[in-house]
């Protein structure tokens, strides 16, 4: 299979699979809320006091099914129900549904007020005042309701919807000021169970023709990129080893980078920026990267082998990763532009991860996420949001809640170094190689949970730019490099 070709199939492969990846998802959900119906059917909300000092508390606009919709279809587009209950236990209040604009007739210089949202966790209604000098007539017997109800106590008003624009108002059944009552709505239509059964047919035929499409295109990208990486060590990488007398060994997860010797003082402003491209391109890649990390999952489970395109595929998006960080968030040391590719390239940044030719069966059903919870509790620590927050006033009415921001460790030493090159034209040697070597933890973390390596991750922040050596003791029944 050509590149063009593995390209073109593995772009098509992600887009079926990720919009089957909604659609079944919305399906599911969509079926999850049909099947959790209660109330006599009806999705309700909490009941709610609603407390206003004008003579009418109005909803917002509610639009309908849209222009041109017949009145009455053969299923139920949806019903509406409404409760409303005196807050005093001798009051009688009232509760219609009308168009818009007839409301906007009604209660024209009338002094109201309109809900414009609701907040939950804790309970609070935003409203807007409008103001008038008018009394507004009794709302019983006025034409325009598509449907009411009034008097004391409970009042249920249900209602079919349909086309055009419309508002709820609540009222004192004597149009007095002063309305106060506790409130509930409720919902429920018959194409709710239809359409989840559409969506999950649909998402899972995209996902049927997806999946394989992604696999088969991460397949040929795989085999065009078997390619050792030339990442900057100076020195060739096999399985993880250099020549030499006594030997010397590593981690297979091999990452490196070297620091541009003339970086630009104010570059690293805007690289975020030019970046996006890649951004863009490397959220489908991490996509395929998740998909053929399940296919690889189950292909270890029953064969102890990790499939060897797919595992190049994904030694490839990690490479693009890392080049990417390096050059825009995670190292800043670079002023040369990633490249777009999966493969090994010439840049001052690169990634390799040796080929595993067996892997545990067993190990594969823990490592991912049991095995690494240590590793997960420091590399949270170093990437995740150290936060502060501030408090700050939230919208007309007044309420004051919490703001946070932060950045991680990471991110934090990123700064220092980049704001140092800014005023120093220089980026400070120790603190790149610590950036380094927390980077390098992170990529050794993230290959072994890829399943992608059996040995386990060291707890060691090897930093510098290249990939730290340890001395193998010589083998005994070796002298003078012959067996």
């Amino acid at each position: 299979m050509t590149k063009p070709a593995s390209i073109a199939m593995l772009v098509v492969g992600i887009v079926l699979s990720l919009l089957g990846l909604v659609v079944t998802t919305g399906g599911a959900a969509a079926a999850l809320l049909a099947s959790g119906q209660g109330d006599e059917g009806y999705f309700t909300s909490r009941t709610e006091r609603y407390t206003v000092a004008s003579y009418a508390l109005v909803s917002p606009q509610l639009d309908g099914i849209g222009e041109g919709t017949p009145e009455r279809l053969p299923f139920d587009v949806g019903t509406l129900r409404l409760r409303a209950t005196p807050a005093e236990p001798d009051g009688r209040v009232f509760i219609g549904i009308a168009p818009q604009s007839d409301v906007d007739t009604y209660l024209k210089g009338v002094h109201y007020t309109e809900l414009q949202e609701v907040k939950f966790q804790p309970f609070r209604p935003v409203y807007r005042d409008i103001p008038g000098s008018s009394t507004p007539a009794s709302p019983d017997g006025q034409p325009m309701w598509a449907a009411s109800t009034s008097g004391p106590g409970q009042q249920e008003l249900t209602w079919n919807i349909s086309a055009g624009s419309w508002t709820v108002v609540v009222m004192n059944a004597d149009a007095s000021e002063g309305v106060s009552a506790d409130l509930q709505a409720g919902f429920r239509s018959e194409l709710i169970k239809p359409a989840a059964t559409g969506l999950l047919l649909a998402g899972t035929l995209a996902l049927v023709l997806g999946v394989p499409l992604l696999v088969a295109g991460a397949v040929g990208l795989g085999r065009h990129g078997r390619a050792t990486s030339p990442v900057p060590q100076q020195a060739a990488f096999v399985a993880g080893q250099q020549p030499g007398a006594a030997g010397t060994i590593g981690y297979p997860v091999r990452l490196g980078g070297h620091v541009d010797p003339a970086l630009a003082r104010w570059i690293w402003l805007v690289k975020w920026f030019l970046a996006i491209p890649h951004f863009f391109v490397l959220f489908f890649l991490w996509f395929a990267f998740a998909v053929t990390t399940v296919i690889a999952w189950f292909a270890i489970l029953f064969t102890g082998r990790y499939p060897q395109s797919l595992f190049h595929f994904n030694v490839g998006v990690l490479r693009w990763t890392w080049r990417v960080a390096f050059y825009a968030y995670a190292a800043g040391g670079t002023d040369q532009y990633p490249p777009f590719t999966l493969a090994p390239a010439n840049y001052p940044a690169d990634l390799d991860i040796d080929y595993p030719q067996r892997l545990s069966r067993g190990l594969v059903l823990i490592k991912s996420w049991f095995l690494l919870i240590p590793h997960l509790l420091i590399v949270g620590a170093m990437t995740g949001t150290a936060t502060w927050s501030w408090r700050s006033q939230d919208g007309p009415a007044g309420v004051v809640g919490d703001r946070g921001g932060g950045l991680s460790l990471l991110a934090l030493l990123v700064l220092i170094a980049l704001v140092m090159l800014l005023f120093t034209g220089r980026y400070p040697q120790p603190l790149f190689a610590f950036i380094m070597g927390l980077n390098r933890w992170v990529f050794r973390v993230l290959a072994y949970g890829a399943l992608m390596r059996d040995e386990y991750p060291p707890f060691r922040l090897d930093q510098g730019p290249d990939e730290p050596y340890v001395a193998r003791a010589p083998d005994p029944n070796q002298q003078d490099g012959h067996p």
